[in-house]
């Protein structure tokens, strides 16, 4: 990756958060649901599926188990024949069906509050933990997702080797109060602006102010 010029990577950084503050004040969540229970299963759902398509299944899910007891009663083979129409199905219905049953059998069906818990469940990966301790119980967390892996190597925030050190790189760059909220921004910056085919680190608006100079398009080292 080219010479920052003469902005540095904190200056990015800061530069960064006001933009996606001005343009994403106030965040939405994604991904439709009711409470923290139905948050982890949409986030389980999402891997390797765009949002649009999870919340197309979920109504009809969450209709039939909106709770780990009425998901178990379901059962993987009902699970599945819902969520079909999602990549990973097969994968992503026992590990769900097995979710259920953790969840009430080793959590008095709560959905734990902590990493540990969440990655002990089938089919949560650090990434979803994350989502959820964020999403769910605003604890500061930084879940990197491929939008967010893509652009923190086109803004030189990351050298971008794997999404766990583009995690800990941006959690030094950002105050920890605004994780929660730059983690959304960065993503929908990422649809909407900064494409993986739409941008190539010279086109959209945030990629031509950090690097005005810059000529050579980015080549991003997927996770």
């Amino acid at each position: 990756m080219e010479s920052s010029g003469r902005m540095k990577k904190q200056e990015r950084a800061a530069v960064v958060r006001e933009r996606l503050g001005e343009l994403y004040p106030d965040p939405p969540v994604p991904l439709d649901h009711q409470d923290e229970f139905t948050l982890l299963v949409a986030v389980l759902l999402s891997a390797q599926c765009t949002d649009r398509k999870v919340n197309e299944v979920t109504p009809e899910l969450f209709r039939r188990a909106p709770d780990p007891h009425s998901m178990r009663e379901l059962g993987e083979k009902k699970i599945l024949s819902i969520i079909r129409p999602l990549g990973l199905s097969k994968q992503k219905a026992k590990s769900l069906a097995g979710l259920a049953a953790m969840l009430i059998e080793e959590f008095d069906g709560e959905v734990p509050r902590s990493f540990e818990g969440l990655e002990s469940l089938p089919g949560v990966g650090h990434k979803t933990a994350s989502v959820v301790m964020a999403q769910a119980f605003a604890v500061p967390a930084f879940p990197v997702d491929t939008h967010i892996h893509r652009l923190a190597q086109r803004w030189g925030l990351s050298s971008g080797k794997n999404v766990l050190q583009t995690e800990k790189d941006l959690k030094k760059l950002f105050p920890r109060s605004d994780w929660n909220d730059l983690h959304l921004q960065i993503i929908f910056y990422g649809r909407e602006y900064c494409t993986a085919r739409g941008c190539d680190g010279t086109k959209c608006p945030l990629c031509r102010e950090l690097y005005p100079r810059r000529r050579t398009p980015v080549v991003w080292r997927k996770p």
